[in-house]
Parts: C-alpha cells; sequence; structure tokens
C-alpha cells in the first residue's frame, strides 16, 4: 500500500457533519474580537492563545472541555462578529478540502448584546454564504448547511426548534440539542422533537458521549433522531469476541444505518477513548456501522478533518478506500436533499478518489 501523506490528505474531498462554530474560532481572531469586546483572555499571543485551548481541553472531562467555550461564546455577541467567524470558518474548511460541512451552533448563547434570535442566525448564515463564495473565487468549493443547537439544561429548545424551521430555506438545514448529558436527558425537549417530526425537519442529538446506553436508547426510540453526536458508547452495546455479539440497541443502530458523528480526538479528550488507537472506530467500521469522522471542536482539538483523517491512517493502517468509505458515509448521511447529496458524491467525491484508488 502506497503511504498516505497528510498533505495527500489535505488534497482530496471530504464531508464533515458534527463540527461546533464555537470550537473552530481562529487565535488571532479571538484576540481581536476580545479587545473590540473589552474581554479579558488568559493571553493576547495568538499562538499561546491556541496551546491555552488546547491543553485546557485535553482534560478527560467534558465538564471541564466545555468551560473553554466561555472565551469564544464571549466574543461572538454581535452582528459583525458572527458573520466574521462563519465567514472564516467556511475559509478555512474549505481550504483543509472539505466540499461539505455542517456547522453547527446555540443562538440562545450569543443574545448579551442585545441581538434577537433571527438577527443572530441572519448574520452566521450571511457569514457561511460570504465565506463560500471567496473560497470557491479562491478554487476551493465548499457547500455549507447551518445546524441550530439547543442547550439541553436549558428550556429554550421548542423556541430554537421553530427558529429553524423559520430559516430551512435560508440555510438552515437541521437541529441539535448539546451540553452536559448527565441529568439532563433527550426526552426533556420532547415537545420540540415532535414539532419538528412534524414539520418533516431534520435532527441530530448529541447522545453517547459522556453518558452511555440509556441516553442513545432515549435520542432514538423516544425522539426520533436521524443522526447520533457522537454515539461512540454504542460499543457498551457490543460484546467483544470472534465475531463480536451485538445487543439489541447496537443492532438496531446498525440495522437501520443510523449515522454515528464519531470526533476521535475530541472522545479522547474527554474521556471517551484512551487513545485513537483505542478508539472504538476502528470497531465499528469493521462492523459496518454508518460510521463518520467529525473534527468537534477544531480549535480546542488543535485538529482538522485532514488531520483526523491523518490519525486514523497511522491508527488503523487506512487507505484511500476506506477514506472514501468514511466520506460518502458523511455524504449520505447529510441534511440536504438527495439529490444534492447525489451530485456531490457522483460528480466531487468519487472521481477525487477513483484517480488514488485506481
Amino acid at each position: 500500500m502506497v503511504a498516505i501523506s497528510y498533505e495527500d490528505i489535505v488534497k482530496v474531498p471530504k464531508a464533515l457533519l458534527h463540527d461546533h462554530l464555537d470550537g473552530g474560532l481562529r487565535p488571532a481572531t479571538i484576540v481581536e474580537l476580545a479587545a473590540e469586546a473589552g474581554h479579558e483572555l488568559p493571553t493576547t499571543d495568538p499562538e499561546a492563545l491556541g496551546r491555552w485551548f488546547s491543553e485546557a481541553a485535553n482534560s478527560g472531562s467534558l465538564e471541564r472541555y466545555l468551560e473553554t467555550f466561555a472565551h469564544t461564546v464571549a466574543v461572538m455577541q454581535t452582528g459583525p462578529a458572527l458573520r466574521r467567524v462563519a465567514r472564516e470558518c467556511a475559509l478555512d474548511l474549505a481550504a483543509d478540502g472539505v466540499v461539505y460541512a455542517e456547522v453547527r451552533f446555540a443562538p440562545e448563547q450569543h443574545l448579551e448584546q442585545n441581538l434577537t434570535l433571527d438577527e443572530v442566525v441572519d448574520a452566521v448564515v450571511t457569514g457561511f454564504r460570504e465565506g463560500s463564495a471567496l473560497a470557491a473565487e479562491a478554487g476551493t468549493s465548499i457547500r455549507i448547511g447551518t445546524l441550530l443547537t439547543a442547550m439541553r439544561h436549558a428550556a429554550r429548545s421548542q423556541e430554537i426548534a421553530e427558529l429553524a424551521v423559520r430559516h430551512r430555506d435560508t440555510g438552515v438545514v437541521g437541529f441539535d440539542i448539546a451540553g452536559a448529558e448527565a441529568g439532563f436527558p433527550p426526552t426533556r425537549h420532547l415537545d420540540a422533537f415532535e414539532y419538528l417530526q412534524r414539520e418533516n425537519f431534520h435532527f441530530t442529538i448529541h447522545a453517547g458521549e459522556a453518558f452511555g446506553l440509556p441516553s442513545i436508547w432515549q435520542a432514538i426510540q423516544w425522539c426520533g433522531a436521524d443522526r447520533l453526536g457522537h454515539g461512540v458508547r454504542i460499543v457498551d452495546d457490543i460484546t467483544p469476541g470472534n465475531p463480536p455479539v451485538l445487543g439489541r440497541l447496537a443492532a438496531y443502530v446498525r440495522d437501520k444505518r443510523i449515522p454515528l458523528e464519531l470526533c476521535p480526538s475530541s472522545n479522547v479528550q474527554t474521556g471517551a477513548a484512551a487513545s485513537i488507537a483505542d478508539h472504538p472506530i476502528g470497531l465499528l467500521r469493521d462492523l459496518r456501522f454508518r460510521v463518520t469522522v467529525n473534527t468537534d471542536n477544531r480549535l480546542m482539538s488543535g485538529t482538522s478533518m485532514s488531520r483526523e483523517m491523518a490519525l486514523l491512517v497511522d491508527a488503523f493502517g487506512y487507505g484511500w478506500k476506506e477514506l472514501q468509505w468514511f466520506t460518502i458515509n458523511a455524504m449520505k448521511s447529510a441534511f440536504i436533499p438527495f439529490d444534492e447529496r447525489l451530485r456531490i458524491i457522483d460528480e466531487v467525491i468519487k472521481p477525487a478518489y477513483a484517480k488514488l484508488i485506481g
């Protein structure tokens, strides 16, 4: 097998389903926006700040990991700031070879300067549109869909669900809930999920990251999630052996082709996996679950889609065929119309990988 370099991976088309806008800011942008907002940072040196985020997030605790967002969210409270962050996000992803991305954020966290929820969404969607246009001019086309996230410890999920549906024709393609799982089950937000189903709208649920099988079961069987945000703990329902034995929930997830939005580096940081080599993605891929590879929070994990794939190549010996499989899995699982998904698969992804697979 021909060795695959990081530089080679950057050049191939990639699809990303699980990326947080407030987890992917450029350190230099944080410094500039913090100065404008009067927000105090741990350091104003962009390089040192990038290291601080990575080190603070690398604690093995999801709760500690989430604390780092206080600084990014603080500088995303005005329309111009949100537009800039979204614009740069699109440019950064496109430069990394991402041809399709769904980027999520929680509008309710960006209201401190008296923006309305609709104004927050308009600013972000506009930023994505501007960034995508600039990327296309530079020869790196990207299609971005926006996911609106409700915080699972709050009580605004119905409001955010209605907001998402209201903006479904301007770039919002789905809904999500996020935040600490323990003590805040997805069934607390059942009204919102039932509303989304009545509106024929897509949603994913953060489940099976810090909390185990009950969270996954509720997300699917009670709430009707289209995809599982992380879902890595589904391995708790798989008994090792030759062959491994799937429990009823794991078998259901595999049989129904429910996509798993796995985020290897982030999962290691939050303690869901001991290392990349020990990450359940290897087993889940071998068992042919609908596995996708994602970044989660590029700033906190010091990562990119290309880096995540390079780590998997090093840990599991994957080749172009496996990387194409992950990419097509993600594209099949996207929340955009079927014909758009098919076009990107047939006209962008497959031709690029065909040249490499031979």
